[in-house]
Parts: structure tokens; sequence; C-alpha cells
């Protein structure tokens, strides 16, 4: 029998902007209505890391809870099952990872396009419908840097502290690469 190993935290939040490019021309935020999940297929998710490589838990089989909330996607998992899930749990608890993100697609969405006064554009993508929910995952770079997740110890309910934040530059690299792809209208994308 596994032991218990539970994390908990937000894949991703609600009504929140946040950025996936800026540079000195344009600034492209997204963020994901709160009615989005509203209809999504979430039948067989799963938990990976950084969207790719081995399941360390799944809903099928009862590890992975996922519920929208007020606040956004909350999941639940015990990563107890296998060793490589021992292993997350503890780089979760030790605060070597603490943000998430999640794999899906976009069957509806909003864009509006402002431009100021200097001439620099500002999109904003608001994601209103997800038609399919694959997976969520721990990750090193979240898209949204408003994602969390904790570990919590059933014996002394200890939440980890968080890691500092990753580089600016770093982020910013994978923002855009992100943004390539949707400006390409690769619809089917990890936030």
């Amino acid at each position: 029998q596994s032991e218990e190993m539970r994390v908990s935290g937000y894949a991703s939040t609600f009504n929140e902007p946040y950025v996936l490019y800026a540079d000195d021309e344009l600034v492209y935020r997204e963020q994901v209505d709160s009615n989005a999940f509203a209809d999504t297929d979430m039948s067989d998710v799963i938990m990976q890391y950084d969207h790719e490589g081995r399941v360390f838990a799944r809903v099928k089989n009862g590890t992975l809870t996922i519920v929208p909330d007020e606040h956004g996607l909350k999941i639940t998992a015990n990563l107890g099952g296998t060793e490589i899930g021992r292993q997350l749990f503890e780089e979760i608890q030790g605060g070597y990872t603490n943000k998430m993100s999640f794999g899906f697609t976009v069957t509806g969405e909003e864009r509006k396009t402002t431009k100021g006064e200097d001439g620099h554009m500002t999109v904003l993508r608001t994601i209103t419908k997800i038609g399919k929910l694959y997976d969520v995952s721990a990750v090193s770079l979240p898209a949204n840097d408003a994602t969390e997740i904790s570990a919590r110890s059933i014996g002394d309910g200890v939440i980890a502290e968080a890691m500092k934040e990753v580089q600016a530059e770093e982020e910013r690299q994978r923002r855009i690469g992100e943004i390539r792809k949707i400006l390409k209208g690769e619809d089917n994308h990890d936030e």
C-alpha cells in the first residue's frame, strides 16, 4: 500500500492576466475566464512534470482530483504510489518545484487589442472555453507565475516554502516560444 504523499495547488488562476510575451512594440497577455471549465472533458487527466515523461497521478485511478473553484483550477494529488512520484513530492516539499501549468485545447476565446499613443500594442486573450484538459503539471518555468503547488505533510501539516523566482530571461524565452505557437494559430498548447 502506498504512503499518502499529498500535494495541492492551482494549475491555473481565473481572471488574472499574465504576460506571455513583451517587447518594445507588443505586450501579449492571456487570462482564463472563471467559466472556461464549465463543459470541459476532464475524464482522464494525468499529472506530469513539465508536460512530459511519466505519469505521477491520474483522475481514473483516484490519485488526482481537479475542481475549479473561485480562485482557479485546484488540484490535489497523492504522489505516494510510485518511486518517481515520491521523488517529485520531496522536490515540491523542499521548494525546488512550486509552480504549475496545464495542457488543454481552446474552443472559445476573445481578443482585445489596444494601441497606446506611443504606438505600443497590447493584446489581451481571454480563454472562455476549454474543450479538453489533458494534463496538469508541476513545472520548472510557468507561463502563469500566479500558479502554485505545495506539499502537505499528513503528520504535521507543514507547507513547503516557495523557491526563489526563476530568472526573468529564462521566463522571457519560454514566453516567446508560447506566443509564437499562439500567433501561428496552434490552439492546442500548454499554459
